[in-house]
């Protein structure tokens, strides 16, 4: 089951950062449905949920090297 799926209330919310950048690889990428075990449903919503928290500079879009 997808982490994210129990807590859904909180990985809408985009004040909690610490729930979506478990989904984030060391380098800042979005880690796939594979890795995270969610459906195509729930890694739409987190994928939509990480890119506005990278817009609103609550997470980074990558790492500097």
């Amino acid at each position: 089951m997808h982490p994210g799926h129990t807590e859904r209330t909180e990985v809408t919310a985009w004040t909690a950062v610490h729930l979506p950048r478990k989904f984030l690889s060391d380098r800042g990428r979005i880690r796939s449905r594979r890795v995270t075990r969610g459906s195509a449903r729930q890694q739409r919503l987190l994928a939509r949920v990480i890119k506005n928290a990278r817009e609103m500079a609550l997470l980074p879009y990558g790492t500097a090297r």
